[in-house]
């Protein structure tokens, strides 16, 4: 009788420390899953952020199972695991209190190329994980011995247990991947997730334990919690100048802040607009005048020359293009819809747009604060798809007269966007005289590298492309579906008849008033990059250059 009741209890001790493994693996990877998202508002979510969030997470886990297995075979004490397990939600407490003043350091010093403080920020913010990951890597293989001492097999049982304590803690970690991404961040934000698994792991440790003086360690992560909402309720501040956050959000592929910015010209006319900014803040990616509400004029959503301003110019490459044959858009990578916006005040309501935008929460965004028209009756044949911009052309069935790509991941374009398969499929939705429109970004220093890349991409596909600089320092890249013949003579002609003013005014800036040069032909002879494919396309790498060449200029 004794003895049956004895293999009961362990069985049951077995089985509770499986649970425990399993919901431990659950804890690993949302916190892990939670690393990218605390980094983005600072410094973007792009592949050498998560190649860092991933390479120091598998160094934490290699350190945590070398150190459990030491510790587990001095102290095999259950004891000491549910210790480690309620100290690893204590450490996680402490992450969103200190990583925010931390990261908006390391984003100072990137921004005015102080290297020592930007490195050590990030390093520091880094290390923060440290902790509570290496403990809760440590429970694999304290598990796995704790569990041999309970087999009568001993050693004969090692590679059944050790394979059965990892399934089930990688099941865990499955479980908290899903529930991270596709749950909490987006039900509950970045912060308060945190918060959520740090109160989970030691509520685990403490059921563990038995000993409920360590509900001071969950007082504890309360009082953090609180202390972090009090200190401050918004993420951080607007990521422009002259700008007042209005409004910020976290969805499923960004943090993002609506803000309105106060511009001020030398006349002293004020001219109030809302801004999109995503992520760190390294770029504007929709604008609004304000004043286009009371004015309704095409020339009051003009934004001074900002890459916005010249899709609707790009048509004009053809020879005698008149406005009433540009009927259509499509734009990849739409945000707030600054570019729609203009397309439909200047060639009318009636004009055919598909809007494409990965990001719901953007769409809301950009109907409640840029009066997007995708809803508005006045405008029938304007459509928003929340979709993947290639996936969404894949299924496309129409033709347009323009075809725009502004999908930044800022800095970085997503490659899949850059290639010659995808220009291909671009060329193949254009009618006969359409037009194929990128925004190349171009650092301040004129660095076009990544601006030519692309070009030299897109000459393989279309039989001639144009660049129109702006006035900031993006280019504007246009492949023709049919040769055009000499574009830039072609540019100024329509230019010269043009009647619609903003229409004007943006040709004008194109052939006078180009950071770089007026309008003009990218040639053969001037591609200095193999296309872009599929299988590949080193824009990252391209990126990471032009930020390295930026950060170590004199």
């Amino acid at each position: 009788m004794y003895s049956d009741m004895a293999r009961t209890d362990t069985s049951a001790g077995d089985r509770f420390l499986l649970l425990v493994v399993f919901l431990v693996g659950v804890g690993t990877l949302g916190i892990e899953m939670v690393m990218p998202r605390l980094l983005a508002p600072f410094f973007g979510t792009s592949q050498p952020i998560w190649a860092v969030v991933i390479g120091m997470t598998l160094a934490y886990l290699a350190i945590g199972y070398r150190v459990g297995g030491s510790l587990a075979d001095r102290w095999p004490d259950a004891r000491l695991l549910y210790r480690m397990i309620a100290w690893s939600g204590l450490l996680c407490a402490i992450i969103p209190l200190v990583a925010r003043p931390l990261l908006s350091l390391a984003q100072y010093s990137l921004r005015h190329i102080v290297a020592g403080g930007f490195i050590g920020s990030l390093v520091v913010v880094l290390l923060l994980f440290a902790a509570p990951v290496i403990l809760m890597a440590t429970v694999g293989p304290f598990a796995v011995r704790l569990q041999l001492r309970r087999f009568e097999e001993g050693v004969a049982a090692a590679g059944r247990t050790a394979g059965t304590i990892s399934a089930v803690s990688t099941l865990g970690s499955i479980l908290g991947t899903f529930l991270t991404v596709l749950v909490l961040i987006p039900a509950i934000g970045t912060a308060a997730t945190i918060f959520l698994f740090s109160a989970f792991l030691v509520a685990l440790g403490i059921v563990g334990l038995r000993d409920w003086r360590y509900l001071l360690m969950l007082l504890a992560v309360a009082a953090l919690a609180v202390a972090h909402y009090a200190f401050d309720a918004t993420i951080k501040t607007a990521d422009c100048v002259s700008c007042t956050l209005v409004a910020e959000a976290e969805s499923d592929y960004n943090y993002i802040q609506v803000a309105k910015q106060q511009i001020v010209y030398d006349d002293g006319t004020p001219d109030p607009r809302h801004v999109l900014v995503l992520n760190e803040g390294q770029a504007t990616h929709s604008v609004y005048r304000l004043k286009y509400r009371q004015t309704g004029d095409p020339l009051d959503l003009l934004t001074d020359g900002g890459p916005w301003d010249y899709f609707s110019v790009a048509p004009y490459v053809y020879a005698n293009r008149d406005p009433q044959s540009v009927n259509s858009l499509a734009l990849l990578g739409s945000a707030a819809g600054s570019v729609p916006k203009q397309f439909l005040a200047i060639y009318g309501p009636q004009t055919k747009i598909d809007a494409v935008e990965i990001d719901q929460k953007i769409v809301d965004l950009g109907r409640q604060y840029f009066d997007l028209e995708d809803q508005n009756p006045r405008f029938p044949n304007y459509h928003t798809h929340v979709q993947d911009a290639r996936s969404w052309l894949a299924s496309a069935e129409g033709r347009y007269d323009v075809i725009g790509m502004d999908a930044y991941h800022q800095p970085y374009i997503p490659f899949h966007l850059t290639t010659v398969e995808f220009f291909q499929q671009v060329k193949d939705h254009l009618t006969p005289q359409g037009v194929a429109v990128v925004n190349a970004g171009r650092p301040a220093s004129g660095d076009d590298r990544l601006v030519n890349a692309l070009a030299s991409t897109m000459l393989a596909v279309f039989p001639q492309v144009y660049v129109i600089d702006t006035r900031f320092s993006n280019a504007i890249l246009i492949g023709v579906h049919e040769p055009a013949g000499d574009g830039v003579q072609n540019f100024k002609a329509n230019a010269g008849r043009m009647q619609i003013q903003s229409l004007q005014l943006v040709m004008y800036w194109s052939l006078n008033e180009g950071r770089f040069g007026p309008v003009r032909e990218f040639s053969a002879d001037q591609a200095r990059y193999a296309p872009f494919t599929d299988d590949c396309a080193p824009v990252e790498q391209l990126v990471d250059g032009l930020i390295l060449n930026e950060v170590t200029r004199p």
